[in-house]
C-alpha cells in the first residue's frame, strides 16, 4: 500500500517507492505550484489519468538526457539545415500542452487530464515551465514543455502534426540548455524514441544525487523567451 499525502510536507523518501508499478510512491495532496515544485525538487513527478486521484511517482531506473550526449541523425540534421520550421519559445504554451494532451491513438486516454494542464499553465504564469515551439507558414505544427528548475530541465510531453516538427523543437530545446548552462535533462520514462536521441537510463540514487547538486544552480544563459 502507498501513503495518502495532505501537503508536500508529507512526500515519502523516494526509496519508499514501489517496485510494482516501478515507481508509485503516495496518492493525494494537490497540483498547486508549490506541490509540484516540491515534488520535483525530491525527483517526484505527478501522472494519473482520468478518474483516478492524483498519483506522485520516482521510478527506478530513471530515463533522462546528458545534453553533452544528445545525437542527432543525419538527417534531423539535415532537415534543420533546409530550415523548414520557425522556432519560437513561450509564444504558445497553453496550445501545445493541449495539443500534447491529444490521445495518441483513437480511443485512447490522456495522462495530461484538465487538472494538469491548468496546474503547468500556472507554472507558465511564475516562469516555471516553458514551451519550445516549431512553427510552420504561421502555424504552430509541434513543440515541446516542461519545467526549467535550476540547471535541470524536466521534459514533459511533446507533439507534432508534420514529421519532424516535435523533433526539431528537442534540438532546440537541447542547443539552448548547453548555451544556458543546463546538464541535465528529466526524461522520466524509459523509451526507445527517447534513447534514440541518446537519452539513457540511471539509478534512482544517482538521479536524485544529481538533482540535488544541479536544483540550487543558476542557470547562465539567457531568459525564456523568443529572440
Amino acid at each position: 500500500m502507498v501513503p495518502w499525502i495532505e501537503t508536500p510536507r508529507d512526500f515519502p523518501p523516494v526509496a519508499a517507492a514501489l517496485t510494482e508499478p516501478n515507481g508509485l510512491l503516495c496518492v493525494g495532496a494537490d497540483l498547486a505550484p508549490e506541490t509540484i515544485i516540491a515534488a520535483y525538487s525530491r525527483g517526484i513527478f505527478p501522472w494519473f489519468s482520468d478518474g483516478q486521484p492524483i498519483l506522485w511517482w520516482s521510478p527506478d531506473p530513471r530515463m533522462v538526457l546528458f545534453p553533452s550526449e544528445f545525437k542527432r541523425s543525419k538527417s534531423l540534421a539535415k532537415t534543420i539545415n533546409r530550415d523548414i520550421f520557425e522556432i519560437r519559445v513561450d509564444t504558445a504554451f497553453v496550445e501545445v500542452i493541449a495539443a500534447c494532451s491529444a490521445p495518441r491513438q483513437q480511443g485512447g486516454g490522456t495522462w495530461i487530464v484538465p487538472e494538469m494542464q491548468a496546474a503547468y499553465v500556472r507554472l507558465h504564469a511564475l516562469g516555471v515551465a516553458h514551451s519550445i515551439e516549431s512553427w510552420r507558414d504561421g502555424k504552430l505544427v509541434g513543440g515541446l514543455y516542461g519545467l526549467a528548475m535550476g540547471r535541470m530541465f524536466f521534459g514533459e510531453s511533446m507533439f507534432a502534426t508534420e514529421t519532424n516538427a516535435s523533433k526539431v523543437a528537442l534540438v532546440a530545446l537541447v542547443d539552448k540548455l548547453q548555451r544556458d548552462g543546463f546538464e541535465l535533462i528529466d526524461c522520466q520514462q524509459e523509451t526507445r524514441h527517447l534513447a534514440s536521441f541518446g537519452a539513457r537510463p540511471i539509478a534512482r540514487q544517482d538521479f536524485v544525487q544529481r538533482l540535488k547538486e544541479l536544483i540550487n544552480l543558476s542557470a547562465s544563459g539567457s531568459v525564456w523567451c523568443s529572440s
